[in-house]
């Protein structure tokens, strides 16, 4: 890409906005803008989530790995435009790589911490997004437990998704390595619920045993968010 904080703008940028993620205005110096994203507040207190999620996990979660890929994120699009400005095309390849996994990360985490609620408000999926998926996995039960499956198959670090395609209408589980973000890749996927499966966000509770915290997670599986993404995006 020519211009990786354009991709930025039209792929992050509203995936963010649908999060309720916040950006700050950016400021000029000189004659570029500098990059300014920052870390969006937890809808919740941290310890909102337990027993599910100790507060723990959830401050060290979003104040040190959340934080750090706006951070990395913010420094990365610097130095892109000053090489950008400077016409110096290795060092905008070799940047794309960190825009991309931390621009992912800032993305996948500020939808994730709207899909979370306390335990008290998390209820259940209904209407019509509830008939889809029932249509699709025969039931909510049958659902999650194919949910669990794939995302309790990633190799390494990664997130599992509940999608909607925007072309045919359909529902599908999605799987993503790293931080790479659903919303890249001009396929028409809408994230509506997305669950991390990095070890540092159930590995301090949890241990190895991911599939524990996966059957877990539902219990704070904000199921009115995910429903207004779906409603949002269909």
């Amino acid at each position: 890409h020519r211009d990786i904080s354009a991709m930025l703008r039209t792929s992050i940028l509203p995936t963010l906005s649908r999060a309720g993620a916040a950006m700050a205005r950016t400021t000029v110096s000189g004659a570029r803008a500098k990059s300014s994203f920052t870390l969006p507040s937890l809808p919740y207190d941290a310890g909102a989530l337990e027993p599910v999620v100790m507060s723990e996990i959830m401050t060290i979660h979003h104040t040190k790995h959340h934080n750090a890929y706006v951070t990395n994120l913010n420094a990365a699009l610097d130095k892109y435009a000053d090489a950008e400005a400077k016409g110096d095309m290795a060092t905008m390849i070799a940047l794309q790589s960190a825009i991309k996994f931390n621009g992912g990360g800032h993305v996948n985490h500020s939808i994730f911490w709207t899909n979370l609620c306390a335990p008290k408000d998390s209820g259940s999926v209904s209407g019509e997004l509830a008939s889809k998926i029932e249509s699709k996995w025969g039931s909510v039960e049958d659902f999650k437990t194919t949910f669990n499956g794939t995302a309790a198959a990633i190799q390494g670090s990664g997130w599992a998704w509940l999608a909607l395609n925007t072309k045919d209408k359909s529902l599908s589980i999605q799987t993503r390595p790293n931080q790479d973000p659903l919303s890249f890749g001009g396929d028409g996927l809408i994230p509506l619920l997305g669950i991390d499966v990095w070890e540092h966000a159930y590995y301090l509770q949890y241990k190895n045993a991911r599939p524990d915290y996966l059957k877990e997670v539902w219990k704070v599986v904000n199921w009115k968010n995910v429903e207004e993404r779906y409603n949002e995006a269909k």
